[in-house]
């Protein structure tokens, strides 16, 4: 059948409910439209809960519910840091990697297969939607081994990664949830059925060899020298000898204090992810006496890797931790990746997007080709990055309680801490002018730091503004500041043309809390919660005066930046908003992208849109008035034409275009509809056929 969808100038795509306009042949594949942005960085959720990961390489690999699968550099395990990922569509519960693939165990999606040749840029290429709820999964000869809950074991080739294939399974007595193969039998941890061993031999016909019913539930297993272990939950470690797979047997365990959830084992030791616990470290080298001999607190440990003598720990909420256990008996933890970090703000130029990414610091993205962003370096600026402001190869970041942060950035792959100025306030925001810094610092207020030589910032002056200074703009000789107390906030005018002694010449009070400005020409505008947009006058400094306005969808308004006739509002959960401001007095709403996030930050460079989304990371869209749209088609049928058509209306009255053939799919593919002005509002419909 054919699905259409619409893209409006004041929505992003959307499937229009019921529009089934013709049938595909009964044997075809169903192709399905997908609304993309022109990019997207990371291909993941923000955030999420860290079940399993796996190491491979220099990459370790995350699987993060609803975050989906996100990549870490630990090339250097002391500095890791986020490099790429891909949000599923389900849940991501379980991660094993063989090759160039990363295959997800994605919860009632199934089974999803992600190339990651480019760790910067992965891209699903295929999946196999299995029978139950996918929660663990690993590969061997290729096919993929998948704990399928109560449908117990599913056998899965996947020789041909972009087309896997059922080709058997087991059903299991209880509900499967890790796998792990050794020669030629799978040992499944099957919940309360405890370990369950099943000849794969023949991947189309398993069969039950044996089993041992744990006295806890079995959730993870690792196999090693003729021993399965097993995480039990509330029973701890079970040690079990498999050299006989037909008749196994438990020859001793370890009662964690907690609850084990995953195990790893490695140089006659047991790593197991104990929850609350942390990570804990069993002797196993007598297996009928296992000791515990170490230990490292995480926040709630649910998964375990091992490699080149560091555990990397899936760690809840808390997202990776990666901890030293070259001696055993003393684990430390040496650097994570915290899941719990959100997109502020972007700044772009010369071809790369900085963005600051709250506890991951500084990121720098590659944006040269824009529907394709990439990251190319980071660096962890030690608070938690805000605002960020780049001029003359330095990033400026302001970095909440860890004050102004100067990253020179004339390598991107390569960002260097040269100096900083640790604020008694806490920074919010930054401009950069004329060798000077402007930080707003809360409620320290507006501060002027000298950046002449970025390696050595100097404050030489401070304007102390009447609440909590959270937004500043530059312009000629004034900075104008975004403040306020109580259920008012102002916009501060601050003339800076002594810069050692900044003093307040006016201010205007809006509705509503103020958080962010940006200045073009006579006017600032304005943007904060409950009030929306504000467009004020300030051809006379010392009297600004409100002239306009427009209520946003959401209220809660984050960022704004202006270019060209339009102001582009980051209004939190209301996405991305444009108002046409020619007439300043009466802004015009144009347009809307529902960010499917929480939309804080946003700047415009080169006929592009830099959107700092808290869930989302980085979005790029192309700016008005040329607007375009991106399909994704997924699902059509292997090696048979796939035609993409347009039609500004439907129905009997269609007149369907063709815009797009793909000759011969062989995978998900995408396409760009550059010719979406706002002419041709309210929509234009798109479908993806095959004969």
């Amino acid at each position: 059948m054919i699905l259409t969808f619409t893209v409006s100038c004041r929505a992003r795509l959307w499937l229009v409910p019921g529009l089934v306009l013709s049938a595909l042949a009964a044997s075809a594949a169903q192709p399905h439209l997908h609304a993309l942005l022109q990019g997207k960085w990371p291909s993941l959720t923000s955030g999420g809960f860290a079940y399993d990961v796996k190491v491979e390489g220099n990459y370790a690999y995350l699987a993060l519910g609803s975050g989906g699968l996100a990549i870490v550099d630990v090339s250097n395990p002391t500095n890791c840091g986020l490099i790429g990922g891909y949000d599923t569509r389900g849940e991501a519960q379980g991660v094993a990697v063989s090759g160039a693939y990363a295959y997800v165990a994605d919860h009632t999606a199934g089974l999803q297969v992600i190339d990651v040749s480019n760790p910067a840029a992965p891209v699903r290429v295929g999946g196999y939607d299995t029978p139950g709820v996918a929660h663990g999964v690993t590969v061997a000869g290729g096919y993929a081994y998948v704990a399928d809950d109560e449908a117990g074991l599913q056998v899965i080739d996947v020789r041909n990664p972009a087309a896997p294939v059922r080709v058997g399974g087991y059903d299991t007595t209880g509900m499967a949830y890790g796998v792990a193969v050794s020669g030629d039998y799978a040992y499944v941890a099957d919940g309360t059925a405890g370990l369950q061993v099943i000849d794969v031999s023949n991947p189309a016909a398993p069969e039950r060899a044996g089993g041992y019913d744990t006295s806890g539930m079995a959730f993870d297993v690792a196999v090693a020298g003729g021993y399965a272990y097993v995480a039990d939950i509330n029973a701890g470690l079970q040690v079990i000898a498999v050299t006989n797979p037909t008749a196994p047997v438990r020859v001793g365990g370890y009662d964690t204090s907690e609850q084990a959830w995953g195990v790893a084992v490695s140089g006659g030791y047991a790593y197991v992810a104990d929850d609350a616990a942390g990570l804990q470290v069993i002797d196993v080298r007598n297996p009928a006496a296992p000791a515990r001999v170490g230990n490292c607190d995480t926040v709630g440990a649910f998964g375990v890797a091992v490699a080149g003598g560091y555990a990397y720990v899936a760690d809840a909420d808390a997202g990776l931790q990666v901890i030293d256990v070259r001696n055993p008996t003393a684990p430390v933890r040496v650097c994570g990746y915290d899941t719990r970090r959100f997109a502020w703000a972007a700044a772009a130029a010369d071809g790369y997007a900085y963005v600051a990414y709250s506890k991951a610091g500084l990121q720098v993205i590659d944006v040269s080709t824009p529907a394709a962003p990439s990251r190319v370096g980071g660096l962890y600026t030690g608070g938690d990055a805000m605002g960020v402001a780049v001029a003359d190869g330095y990033a400026y970041v302001a970095d909440y309680d860890a004050g102004l942060q100067v990253i020179a950035v004339t390598n991107p792959a390569a960002p260097v801490r040269v100096g900083g100025h640790d604020s008694s306030g806490l920074a919010v925001d930054v401009a950069v002018s004329g060798g000077y810094a402007y930080v707003a610092d809360g409620t320290n207020g507006l501060l002027v730091i000298t950046v002449t030589n970025p390696a050595a910032p100097v404050r030489v002056g401070r304007y102390a503004t009447r609440g909590f200074a959270q937004g500043v703009a530059v312009s000629g000789d004034y900075a104008y500041v975004t403040d306020g107390v109580g259920i008012l906030q102002a916009m501060q005018v601050v003339a800076i043309t002594n810069p050692t002694a900044p003093v307040r010449v006016g201010g205007c009070d809006i509705s509503g809390l103020a958080v962010d400005v940006a200045v073009s020409g006579d006017y600032a505008y304005v943007v904060g919660w409950h009030g929306g947009l504000h467009v004020i006058d300030i051809r006379n400094p010392a009297a600004p005066t409100r002239v306009g306005g427009h209520v946003t969808v959401a209220s809660s308004a984050w960022g704004v930046a202006v270019s060209g006739g339009y102001a582009y509002v980051a209004d939190g959960a209301g996405g991305l908003q444009i108002f046409a401001v020619t007439n300043p007095a009466v802004p015009v709403p144009v347009y809307r992208y529902s960010t499917g996030g929480t939309a804080n930050g946003v700047a415009v460079v080169d006929n592009h849109i830099y959107v700092a989304d808290d869930q989302k990371g980085l979005l790029v869209l192309c700016s008005l008035p040329n607007m375009q749209s991106m399909i994704r088609v997924e699902d059509a049928t292997l090696g048979t034409p796939c035609v993409i058509e347009a039609s500004p209306v439907l129905g009997s009255a269609a007149q369907w275009t063709p815009l797009y053939t793909n000759a011969s799919p062989s995978g998900p593919f995408e396409f760009t509809d550059f010719d979406v002005p706002l002419s041709q509002y309210p929509q234009k419909y798109y479908r993806a056929r095959q004969p």
